[in-house]
C-alpha cells in the first residue's frame, strides 16, 4: 500500500501519539530520527510505533462498537479469520453478506427456541440467555422513554460484557443475542471499507481493490473479539481432545452435533468464538473437578497433545494458560515455516495429486475464493504454513497421504509428514553450484524442476538459508529498510550494534564470474546507502559459482568495499564442516581476511 492509503491509520496514530500514550518516551526516540513526523517514517518504525501503543488503539476501535448500527463484531470477526489478511473487496462483500444470511436464521432460530417450553436448549442455558438478551433489551431501550436515539452507551456496554463473562457466553451466542434485539441492516460495501479504513483497522488498495490487514491490527483485534489465539492454534489444540470432550463443550454452547463428525464440530467450536483460557480452565471440565486435576490436565495438553518438550511453566493454573497463549502468540510471529520453501511447495502438489478433497477443503476452512492459487507464496502471504494446512486434514486424509507417499505411519502422523520433506531444503543446498551455474540438465537429472528465469532469485534464498544454518541473522526487515529503489541489497547480515555483512549473489553459465566494474559499483554503493543510514558494512561478500583470475586480481586491489570473495562450492563445503563443530554461530571474523576465501583455512580453524 502507498503513502496515501495509509493516512487514515497514520491520522489515529497520530492521534494517539498526541494524547500522551503510556509508552510516548518511547515513541519519541524511535520518531526523533525523522522529525517526530509519523509519515516520514518507515514501514519498521510505524511497527515499532504501533506496538507500543497496542492498547491505545485498541480503546479506539473498542468505542465504534457503541454505534451499534456500525456491525463492527460482524465485520471483525470476518476480518481476524485465518487467511483474510488480504481480501478483493468483491470477497469481502460475500463474506459479508453471507454472514448476515446467517445470522438471520440462527437469531430466527434462536427466538424460537426461547419463545417456546419444548426448547432443546437446555434449560439452565436457557436461563442465561434470557438474562443476557432482557439486559441487551433494556440497554438499548431505555433511552426511548427520555425521548432519545436508542443506543447502548458505555457504561452499558461494559456491564454487558461483565455480564456475558460471567455467564460463560461465547462470542458468537452474544452476537446472536444482541442481533436478537437489533437486527442487522445490510450496508453498502464502499460504506463498510471506508469505516473499517477511517478506524485504521484496514489498508485499502483502489488501484487493485485490495483490502489488507496487518498482522499487528489482526492481534490487536483478535483481543478485542476476546480470542486469544488465532484459529489455526485453537484447532490444534482442540484435536487433542477426545470426541466426548468435544461433545461436552457443544452441548454447553447449543451447538447442534447431530449428523456432525469430529472435524465438524471442532469446526463449529471454533466458529462459536468461546474463550480459550475458559475453555481450558472450566469448559472442559466436569463440575467438581480440583484444581490439581485441571493443572494435570493442561500439563499433559502441552506434553502429550502438543508435544512439547520443554515443561510447561506456571504455578496457577492462568499462568500455565497465559503461558500456552504466549507460545502460540510467539508462534504466530515467528517467520519460519518449518520446512523448506521448495518442500512446501513439493507438499502442496503432493496433497493436491493424493487427496481429491483438498483444494476444496483448504479454500472452504480459510474462506478463500475459488480463485486462489495454492503455493507456498500465496499461502505464506495468508501467513499459513505447512503445519496449519496438515492440522485441518482428517486422520483418515492423513493415513491416506502418508501411505501413498510412503511416509513413516508410527507416532505422529503430521510431524512425520513435516519431517519427509524437510529434505528438500537439502537437496537445494546439494545443487547450490549447479543452480548457480544455471545447469538446468544437472538440476533436471537431481530431480529439481525450475525456470532459468527463476535461478538468480533461487541461488539467492538458499545462499540466506546457508546463512541462517551459519547462524547468522539474515535481517531481512533491515535489508528492506536500507534498500531504496536504486540500490538493491540481496541479503544482509545483522551482527549487532550497528555492525552489518552485505552479500550479493550472482548465477553465470561460463565459468569465472568476471563483471567486476559493475559489481564494484555495486557494491560500494550499497556500503555508501548503509553508511548514511547509519550502518557500518564490516565486510561485503560477493558470492558467486566462480571467479576468473582477472576478477579475483583486481578484487585484491579494491579496498574501500572491503569485499571478499566466496564461491558457492566452497559455501556448502564451510557449511558442512559448521555442522561438525559445536559452534552456534560461524565465527565472522574468519570471512575478514582473504579475498577468495579459502575454505580450507576455515574449516581447519572451525574444527580446533
Amino acid at each position: 500500500v502507498n503513502s496515501l492509503e495509509k493516512n487514515s491509520f497514520l491520522k489515529i496514530i497520530d492521534y494517539i501519539k498526541s494524547s500522551n500514550p503510556k509508552n510516548s518516551k518511547e515513541i519519541d526516540k524511535i520518531l526523533s530520527d525523522v522529525s517526530y513526523d509519523l509519515k516520514n517514517a518507515d514501514s519498521i518504525n510505524i511497527a515499532r510505533v504501533f506496538n507500543l501503543i497496542e492498547n491505545e488503539f485498541a480503546e479506539t476501535v473498542k468505542e465504534e462498537f457503541v454505534n451499534t448500527t456500525s456491525q463492527l463484531d460482524i465485520l471483525i470477526d470476518i476480518l481476524i479469520k485465518d487467511g483474510n489478511n488480504i481480501l478483493r473487496q468483491d470477497w469481502l462483500a460475500i463474506l459479508y453478506e453471507k454472514e448476515l444470511k446467517k445470522i438471520k436464521i440462527r437469531t430466527q432460530n434462536l427466538n424460537k427456541q426461547l419463545g417456546t417450553d419444548k426448547s432443546e436448549i437446555d434449560e439452565v442455558r436457557k436461563r442465561d440467555y434470557n438474562i443476557y438478551k432482557s439486559c441487551v433489551e433494556t440497554a438499548y431501550t431505555n433511552d426511548t422513554g427520555n425521548n432519545r436515539d436508542s443506543k447502548i452507551t458505555n457504561d452499558e456496554l461494559s456491564i454487558l460484557i461483565t455480564l456475558s463473562q460471567q455467564l460463560e457466553l461465547s462470542q458468537e451466542e452474544i452476537k446472536l443475542i444482541n442481533y436478537l434485539i437489533i437486527p442487522p441492516q445490510k450496508l453498502q460495501i464502499e460504506n463498510v471499507i471506508t469505516m473499517l479504513k477511517n478506524i485504521g483497522v484496514i489498508f485499502y488498495s483502489k488501484k487493485n481493490n485490495l483490502i489488507y490487514v496487518a498482522d499487528e491490527v489482526v492481534r490487536v483485534l483478535r483481543k478485542i473479539r476476546k480470542k486469544e489465539v488465532a484459529d489455526k492454534y485453537y484447532r490444534r489444540i482442540l484435536k487433542t481432545f477426545k470426541e466426548p470432550q468435544i461433545n461436552f463443550v457443544c452441548r454447553k454452547h447449543n451447538i447442534d452435533i447431530k449428523e456432525l463428525d469430529y472435524e465438524s464440530k471442532i469446526k463449529e467450536i471454533i466458529k462459536e468464538g468461546i474463550s480459550f483460557s475458559n475453555l481450558l480452565q472450566n469448559e472442559l471440565h466436569k463440575d467438581g473437578t480440583n484444581l490439581t486435576d485441571k493443572k494435570k490436565f493442561i500439563n499433559e495438553i502441552w506434553e502429550n497433545g502438543l508435544k512439547i518438550n520443554a515443561s510447561l511453566k506456571g504455578v496457577t493454573i492462568e499462568e500455565k494458560i497465559e503461558n500456552i497463549i504466549s507460545y502460540f502468540e510467539e508462534l504466530e510471529k515467528d517467520e519460519k515455516v518449518g520446512i523448506s520453501i521448495e518442500g512446501y511447495d513439493k507438499l502442496l502438489i503432493d496433497l493436491e495429486t493424493t487427496l481429491p478433497t483438498f483444494k476444496k477443503s483448504i479454500l472452504g476452512e480459510f474462506e478463500m475464493s475459488d480463485d486462489i492459487v495454492l503455493n507456498s507464496n500465496t499461502l505464506l502471504d495468508y501467513n499459513i504454513k505447512p503445519r496449519d494446512i496438515l492440522d485441518i486434514l482428517t486422520i483418515n486424509d492423513l493415513k491416506t497421504f502418508v501411505a501413498a507417499q510412503h511416509i513413516k505411519s508410527r507416532g505422529d502422523l503430521v510431524i512425520n509428514i513435516l519431517e519427509a520433506y524437510k529434505d528438500a531444503e537439502n537437496l537445494m543446498i546439494e545443487s547450490y553450484e549447479s543452480i548457480g551455474f544455471r545447469n538446468l540438465a544437472e538440476l533436471k537429472e537431481n530431480g529439481i524442476l525450475i525456470k532459468e528465469s527463476e535461478l538468480g532469485l533461487k541461488f539467492e534464498e538458499i545462499t540466506k538459508t546457508i546463512f541462517k544454518k551459519l547462524g547468522f541473522n539474515v535481517d531481512e526487515a533491515l535489508k528492506k529498510n536500507l534498500n531504496t529503489a536504486k540500490n538493491q541489497i540481496d541479503i544482509v547480515l545483522n551482527l549487532g550494534n550497528n555492525d552489518i555483512i552485505v552479500i550479493e549473489c550472482k548465477t553465470v553459465k561460463e565459468s569465472g564470474y568476471n563483471k567486476f566494474s559493475s559489481v564494484s559499483r555495486q557494491i560500494k554503493s550499497y556500503v555508501d546507502t548503509a553508511s548514511s543510514k547509519g550502518f557500518s558494512v564490516v565486510k561485503s561478500l560477493l558470492i558467486a559459482p566462480d571467479f576468473s583470475d582477472d576478477f579475483i586480481n583486481e578484487c585484491d586491489l579494491q579496498f574501500d568495499i572491503n569485499l571478499s570473495l566466496i564461491t558457492a562450492g566452497s559455501l556448502v563445503n564451510i557449511l558442512e564442516g559448521f555442522k561438525d563443530t559445536k559452534l552456534k554461530q560461524f565465527p565472522f571474523q574468519l570471512l575478514m581476511k582473504d579475498v577468495l576465501i579459502k575454505e580450507e583455512r576455515i574449516l581447519k580453524a572451525i574444527k580446533k
